[in-house]
């Protein structure tokens, strides 16, 4: 049953911050594009300027080319980024296989949440639509139009519910856990590009921010 709280329609994204490395971040609003590079430089990261408190987000997104083991690219929500309570709800590639994604959520800085999706596809292959459905009593992940996990609130569960950002970023993630998780940096295909296209949030549910954009 749909959730009767939450209106679902969603607009395209305007404006973004860029937190670190804009050289290697470029947006274009008339084509609701961004783009997103790994190279010498290391990775980026931009975010949407205002917080929102449930709805869909979505993005079409073609992932990095060629060997990229070692990285993580991605798209996800969060209270904020660095924050150690922060809630969050993700989509994370793991370069070492781009066959799979990696699902999870935190809520207070819990999180412990993860799962795996075979894809059924190469994500560097052309564009594929990932999208976060949030809702007060249950969040779902879709990929393509088809629903890869759901999780509903229960008691006694941490549950996402502070406003949250939509990030997304590249980065070299090869440190954690001694590269179990997305394997070691190889870099013999960089520059790896990461592309996202026709970006939505929530219309109607923006949060007023007081952190620096």
């Amino acid at each position: 049953m749909a959730d009767p709280e939450i209106h679902h329609e969603t607009q395209p994204i305007n404006q973004i911050a860029i937190d670190y490395t804009p050289e290697a971040c470029t947006h274009c609003p008339e084509s609701n594009s961004i783009t997103l590079t790994y190279d010498h430089r290391g990775g980026a990261r931009w975010r949407s300027t205002t917080r929102f408190l449930y709805g869909t987000f979505s993005s079409l997104i073609q992932c990095p080319k060629g060997n990229t083991s070692g990285l993580n690219f991605n798209i996800y929500l969060s209270s904020l980024e660095g924050d150690k309570s922060q809630d969050e709800i993700d989509f994370e590639f793991l370069g070492k296989d781009k066959s799979i994604v990696q699902t999870n959520f935190y809520a207070s800085g819990t999180g412990n949440r993860e799962e795996i999706h075979d894809l059924g596809f190469d994500c560097s292959d052309g564009f594929h639509e990932y999208v976060i459905k949030w809702c007060p009593n249950f969040i779902e992940w879709l990929i393509d139009g088809k629903l890869v996990r759901k999780e509903e609130k229960r008691e006694g569960m941490g549950f996402p519910e502070k406003p949250m950002f939509l990030y997304a970023s590249i980065w070299d993630a090869s440190s954690i856990g001694e590269a179990t998780w997305t394997g070691p940096y190889i870099g013999c295909d960089a520059p790896y590009v990461c592309l996202y296209k026709d970006i939505c949030v929530p219309s109607g549910t923006a949060v007023e921010c007081s952190c620096d954009s």
